[in-house]
């Protein structure tokens, strides 16, 4: 699947803030930690940075990702905006309305109204805290994000914009394994996925989900995409059973009712997701990792709070998956165009897979 090191040069991320030219960064347990953060921080960037691992989609990297299209086929990996038809976690229903500009009926506008986590999303640093310490990515607090002492700059969705998500991905197809495998969970209750089944799926696609520094095939900066079923099992379901499983009550902890299958919250996953660098996460469930957590954290934390990597839920990874096992590849070309909202919290995915 490729050398990135003969790409991008040889040189090792020592000291902060890290080169993202690097092609050696060092593993979860050694990363140098920022004194004024919470423990395990990995704000290695520098003071000012408001991307976190959107900094190693280098133009070298971009370069190496872009021969990843071959045969030019697009595949979109969003849902329509009012899919979900009712959110999960309470989250508002998509409205959109025509507008007529004048009374000749020659003219329209149309409007929407809607809550950016609501359908494919990424979620940005200001979505959600290092919960013991109420500390966001690189050290801003709530006070940061909203109220009299705001500032819109501090880890506002724009800086994505401004630089862009284009790099080469990587699809885990955990849903099609299972299904191959006898494996029978439903995703819209809590299932943990492990980070050792997720490494014999992708021992069955042929590719080894270890990094590229261990011996695998996971290069620095690849944005990964784990297919869960959440969107396969909402093609089946009426429009009535989807909505039950939507409205169930949110509550914090472990009594939440809203319960959906995701990766494991375990540290084998933490060290996986981690030391491997990718410049992105994202899946096709509405949380991503197992919901709700059974332990004292949740991976939110680690990836958007503690990394600084952005996180997607809801990618329709269907079509994506079909690609791919038509096509025997499971790596292909993708760009993401966050939205240009000074300060926003979160985007619509607006992204593409290229073959």
């Amino acid at each position: 699947m490729g050398d990135q090191t003969s790409i991008t040069g040889n040189k090792t991320a020592f000291t902060v803030p890290f080169d993202p030219s690097s092609t050696k960064f060092p593993s979860r347990k050694d990363v140098p930690r920022r004194e004024d953060g919470p423990e395990e921080n990995a704000w290695v960037w520098g003071k000012d940075d408001f991307i976190g691992r959107l900094n190693l989609l280098t133009p070298s990297r971009v370069i190496a990702a872009s021969k990843e299209i071959k045969s030019g086929e697009i595949v979109p990996l969003n849902l329509p905006l009012n899919v979900p038809a009712v959110p999960a976690f309470a989250r508002e229903v998509f409205e959109h309305e025509i507008k007529p500009v004048t009374d000749m009926d020659i003219v329209y506008d149309d409007k929407y109204k809607l809550n950016t986590q609501s359908g494919t999303q990424w979620d940005g640093f200001r979505h959600f805290a290092h919960i013991p310490t109420r500390t966001f990515y690189n050290g801003i607090k709530g006070k940061d994000i909203y109220g009299p002492e705001a500032d819109p700059q501090k880890c506002g969705i724009h800086h994505w914009a401004e630089h862009g998500i284009v790099g080469r991905g990587v699809l885990i197809d955990y849903w099609g394994y299972a299904k191959e495998k006898g494996i029978v969970y439903d995703p819209y209750e809590h299932h943990a996925i492990s980070y050792s089944e997720l490494y014999a799926c992708g021992k069955a696609q042929g590719i080894d989900i270890r990094p590229l520094s261990q011996g695998g095939d996971i290069q620095v900066g690849d944005l990964l995409f784990i297919r869960s079923g959440f969107i396969s099992t909402y093609s089946t379901k009426t429009p009535d059973e989807r909505a039950a499983g939507a409205l169930r009550p949110h509550l914090p902890g472990p009594d939440d009712m809203q319960r959906w299958a995701g990766i494991k919250q375990e540290d084998a996953m933490i060290d996986w997701l981690h030391d491997c660098y990718f410049s992105a996460v994202a899946g096709d469930s509405p949380s991503f990792e197992a919901w709700p957590t059974e332990q004292s954290y949740y991976l939110h934390e680690y990836i958007l709070a503690l990394w600084g990597m952005p996180l997607g839920e809801l990618f329709d990874l269907e079509k994506l998956a079909r690609t791919c096992r038509e096509k025997g590849r499971w790596t292909f070309f993708v760009t993401s165009a966050p939205v240009n909202c000074e300060g926003g919290v979160a985007s619509h995915g607006n992204a593409l897979a290229v073959f």
